[in-house]
């Protein structure tokens, strides 16, 4: 027995022996599996907690062309036409030197006058004249600028009678500008001048447009079971080996989209586009001094003698024109229209109609299907319509609120009513990644006709994009609409033009009025001509005494939906009214 036991303790410790001896000459390889092993699980872990982190922003780096050349190559015909366009919307700069200069030397509308110019020979105004205002711009130091560049509003109104009409501002690149006014109506009429910017705050605005297309950013989140990740997204992403990026350019226009590629993800997961921000801190401190509510955004300009006149009936030699429209001689100045008792009156092109019962506009878009498409201020138009009109009825769609889809039915007059917002840029809190749409692309989508109106608003959210971008945007949209028409002529195109808005320094370098004007000018020289209907918001907006609003309020937004109503349902049948570029 005890020699058994003896026989296996041997065998034991031999075992015991051979393993120590492997395990020393192998515990380098042990320790270099334990090391691999622990860093894989460590690598896997700090991955998936960072997906977890907020984001964070790489930095951008500027370049003037980056962000408008992106997307499909354009034809020759194509860049042609976008020269075009930058040259007639080119704006006065200051003289080279300005960069150097004070807030004592820039544009004070406190120092700044205007004045009313006499009539030739004298005489009394009378409806149907033109008036004319010389402005002249000085500085903080009350001294007078030589150069222009301002960016000026004028605007002719008699707030008891509900009046007013914008006036044309003609810069002489001198430190002198002239505002130009049709006399449109009998009674006293009041002038008002409104420093928007000086010129070197536009030289900051400029810059800052073609330089910090980033200072608006996006954002996307990613998901895939329990994992999420958001990362930043932008039309214009500088790309580098330490952010990759995913591509979502539309396949069909060539709009481009970029996300940074998640850290684990894959591009597929992609589930929604939001606002991520605003960037801070874009200018200096002197240049901020150049923004500053109260001081030197949208301040009045005060008159260096009497700022009213009285406007006589039309003398007896003037030829009578229609008492609805009081439009002016051809040679003249000819806005888009007026107010008169706070209701819009278009000069040429359509007579308005008022549609104050709700029955009237179900009557008018009885058999319609209204397709609205565009931003917020479009929006704005269908929810004003379903509060009017009782029998229209919200479709729940389950859609986020202010972001759509969104659809209204009245069954009983055969009304559709749908708005859809546009794809990318979009500043929406949260729009999924499904319903993310071209406008170009849905008008590829619809059948048109007759009873088809296809409403479009886009601009407020291309302004901090270089003007080549908002360009490429419309050309896509002008091809669609042509392409519409040409397979359904009867099709109903209106166009809402672009607003203004309040402003303060932080909106200013985001939104202001200056981009939106260009956008705008931009607008209506690349539809002029197509067989398409402008509702002049910016003129409509100006020319009412309220204050500024991004979101106009209901009398002038309820003047806009008469027009729209007024091209859906003329008041005569006539031959429709080709796109009307006004002075």
């Amino acid at each position: 027995m005890c020699r058994n036991l003896s026989k296996y303790a041997l065998i034991f410790l031999f075992l015991a022996l051979s393993g120590l001896i492997f395990l020393l000459r192998n515990i380098q390889t042990v320790e270099n599996w334990n090391c691999h092993t622990i860093s894989a699980l460590n690598q896997l872990q700090n991955r998936i907690q960072s997906s977890f982190n907020p984001v964070n922003l790489p930095t951008f780096y500027h370049n003037r062309t980056f962000c408008a050349h992106l997307g499909q190559k354009p034809s020759p015909e194509d860049e042609l036409e976008e020269r075009y366009l930058l040259d007639s919307i080119a704006w006065p700069e200051p003289p080279p030197h300005s960069a150097q200069i004070t807030l004592r030397q820039t544009s004070d509308p406190v120092h700044s006058l205007f004045a009313i110019l006499p009539t030739e020979g004298g005489r009394e105004w009378h409806v149907g004249d033109q008036l004319e205002v010389l402005v002249q711009m000085h500085d903080f130091q009350g001294r007078p600028k030589h150069y222009g560049g301002d960016f000026l509003l004028a605007r002719l109104h008699t707030p008891e009678l509900g009046a007013g009409v914008a006036g044309k501002v003609v810069d002489h690149r001198n430190g002198f500008y002239s505002a130009l006014f049709p006399l449109l109506w009998e009674g006293s009429a009041q002038v008002e001048v409104t420093l928007v910017h000086s010129s070197e705050a536009v030289a900051v605005l400029q810059r800052l447009r073609e330089e910090r297309p980033d200072r608006v950013f996006f954002k996307s989140l990613f998901r895939l079971g329990f994992l999420s990740e958001t990362t930043v997204c932008n039309m214009c992403l500088p790309p580098d080996q330490h952010h990759p990026l995913c591509n979502y350019t539309d396949l069909y226009t060539g709009e481009p989209w970029y996300c940074y590629k998640p850290k684990v993800l894959s591009c597929d997961t992609r589930i929604n586009h939001a606002k991520g921000g605003y960037l801070k801190h874009l200018i200096t401190n002197k240049e901020a001094l150049l923004f500053q509510s109260g001081v030197n955004i949208k301040v009045h300009i005060h008159a260096s003698g009497a700022d009213r006149i009285n406007v006589l009936p039309p003398r007896k030699d003037k030829v009578e024109v229609e008492s609805s429209s009081n439009k002016p001689e051809p040679n003249k100045l000819a806005p888009s229209g007026y107010y008169y008792e706070d209701s819009w009156r278009p000069l040429g092109g359509v007579t308005m109609r008022q549609f104050n019962e709700s029955s009237a506009i179900a009557q008018c878009l009885k058999n319609k299907v209204i397709n609205m498409y565009g931003d917020s201020t479009v929006r704005q138009w269908f929810e004003h319509l379903i509060a009017f009109v009782p029998e229209l009825k919200e479709f729940n769609l389950h859609s986020p609120k202010n972001v759509g889809p969104f659809m209204a039915v009245d069954s009983t007059h055969n009304i559709l009513l749908r708005y859809r917002c546009h794809g990318p840029p979009i500043r929406f809190s949260t729009v999924m990644s499904s319903e993310l749409r071209y406008i170009s692309n849905e008008l590829d989508g619809l059948p048109g006709g007759p009873n088809t109106v296809v409403v479009l608003s886009i601009w407020a959210h291309f302004s901090t994009f270089p003007v080549e971008v908002y360009i490429r945007r419309l050309r896509h949209i002008r091809r669609a609409l042509l392409r519409l028409l040409d397979r359904a002529p009867g099709t109903i195109v209106v166009i809402r033009s672009a607003n203004l808005q309040a402003l303060d320094q932080e909106v200013s370098l985001y939104n202001s009025d200056w981009y939106s004007l260009q956008l705008d000018e931009v607008l209506r020289a690349m539809f002029k001509g197509l067989n398409v209907l402008l509702v002049d918001a910016w003129q409509m907006s100006s020319a009412h005494h309220l204050p500024h609003a991004l979101h106009p309020p209901p009398v002038i937004v309820k003047n806009m939906i008469d027009m729209l109503l007024s091209y859906v349902c003329p008041e005569k049948k006539k031959g429709r009214q080709p796109w009307r570029n006004h002075n």
